[in-house]
């Protein structure tokens, strides 16, 4: 942990009570921030607003209805130039909840059923109203809606089916404890601060954790999508670019680590394995080579370049967007589309396939007139491929955050699925001790005088 941060939980830890008791009684979503001196934060009460819809009250899964089921919970960003400062905030505020014990453990054989009474039921009301998620004046009782509305707005929070039922999941999720969330708020404002990011009136992030891509405009979220991210053993990088261009009907070149392995695996078993994926084999003047004049026993470095025509069988889709950078990863469409519906989406090769990637598209060139949406959809259908370069670059942020707070004091949390928390805050712990004994060492301190 660096200086800073240290100092951060400690304010926390000797926050007054009275900041504390405040958050208690008003069941803000996610503990209210310590406000300055003097002063009270002017906030929504998200415990008293309505409950996410559930998945039995949104339309028929489409590709639109995911996005716009996903936009319905809120237009805050995840990512903006107030995020650090939010994220500090939440910091204190879960630190000061740590000084009075956290939150109270939910057994992970309790049972719940709506409109009966449970044995583990008020200890479910009184984690609910200590993370600010149940109002304390909804306190008593059986397991009733106002209980259930609780339980959603937590499972919102936390990445999770917002379906009201405490299943083992969201017990698991209950029972984090407060000092491992108080981690990964550290771990997200240290990310932040080592990102030089120009917002600018229009752009794009995608939080690799959460899974979810936004299209921000004027401050505020007017597209959500899910996406699919890189697997755990290939991870999605954190990076700043420029969206420059949208191609319709792709071409997808494999990248040489998969060509040398995936694909070498595949011609080994079956060598129509190419020309049944609309695949050719390229050199290095982009001639088309025998298949079967190549090795392909995966022990050398491929020679050559697989590229997969473009079509409904291409694993782009029909759109890729284009943000050249060091990773040479981009965001597009993909023929396995099924893949959105599940909550595990972390399933890519590195790049971000995006739901509903056509609308996207379409924000993207809203200010060229001749790219509608139904323009887009109708370039698509004749199969040509074409390449629409940006009338002006949008800049896109791909970040790892696993705790933040939205600018109406809800606090997010998702899973840690690349274990990169604990391996950032040891790295910054371990960076401190050295240049805190280098400032203390006798050579270091004659240099200086």
């Amino acid at each position: 942990m660096s200086k800073r941060h240290a100092v951060i939980v400690a304010m926390g830890l000797f926050a007054s009570a009275s900041a504390f008791a405040q958050t208690e009684t008003t069941g803000q979503a996610g503990p209210k921030p310590a406000p300055p001196a003097g002063t009270m934060p002017a906030a929504a009460n998200p415990a008293h607003a309505a409950a996410p819809k559930t998945a039995a009250s949104v339309p028929a899964s489409t590709p639109e209805s995911r996005s716009a089921a996903a936009l319905a919970i809120s237009h805050e960003p995840t990512y903006d130039e107030g995020t650090a400062q939010r994220i500090k905030d939440a910091a204190l505020s879960y630190s000061d909840l740590a000084v009075r014990g956290g939150w109270p453990t939910i057994p992970a054989d309790a049972k719940f059923a709506l409109g009966v009474q449970g044995a583990s039921d008020d200890l479910l009301r009184k984690r609910l109203i200590v993370s600010g998620d149940l109002a304390a004046d909804k306190a008593s009782g059986a397991f009733d809606q106002n209980l259930a509305d609780a339980v959603k707005r937590f499972q919102a929070r936390h990445g999770l089916a917002p379906t009201g039922m405490m299943t083992p999941r969201t017990i698991a999720a209950m029972n984090v404890p407060v000092q491992k969330r108080i981690r990964q708020l550290e771990a997200s404002l240290e990310r932040l601060e080592n990102i030089n990011f120009a917002f600018g009136p229009r752009y794009v992030v995608v939080n690799i954790p959460a899974a979810f891509a936004e299209a921000v405009e004027n401050d505020v979220v007017v597209r959500r999508y899910r996406v699919i991210v890189g697997k755990t053993e290939k991870p999605s990088p954190t990076l700043t670019a420029s969206i420059t261009g949208v191609v319709l009907n792709p071409t997808w070149t494999v990248p040489s680590s998969i060509a040398k392995s995936e694909i070498s695996a595949h011609m080994r078993k079956d060598p129509a394995y190419l020309s049944r994926m609309h695949m050719e084999v390229l050199d290095g003047h982009d001639n088309p080579i025998d298949p079967h004049s190549v090795d392909w026993s995966g022990t050398h470095t491929p020679n050559f370049t697989v590229r997969q025509q473009n079509g409904t069988w291409n694993a782009l889709g029909a759109v890729k967007i284009d943000m050249p950078n060091s990773y040479s990863v981009y965001m597009h469409d993909t023929n396995q589309r099924n893949l959105f519906s599940d909550d595990y989406r972390f399933d890519s090769h590195g790049c971000s396939r995006v739901d509903n990637v056509r609308d996207l598209a379409a924000w993207l060139l809203k200010d060229q007139p001749k790219w509608t949406r139904a323009e887009i959809d109708a370039a698509i259908a004749t199969g040509q491929h074409q390449e629409v370069a940006m009338a002006k670059k949008v800049p896109v942020a791909w970040i790892y955050l696993t705790a933040w707070m939205a600018k109406d004091q809800t606090i997010q949390f998702r899973n840690d699925v690349y274990n990169q928390d604990e391996q950032l805050l040891e790295a910054t712990a371990e960076e401190a001790a050295f240049f805190g004994n280098a400032a203390n060492h006798p050579l270091t301190a004659h240099m200086a005088q």
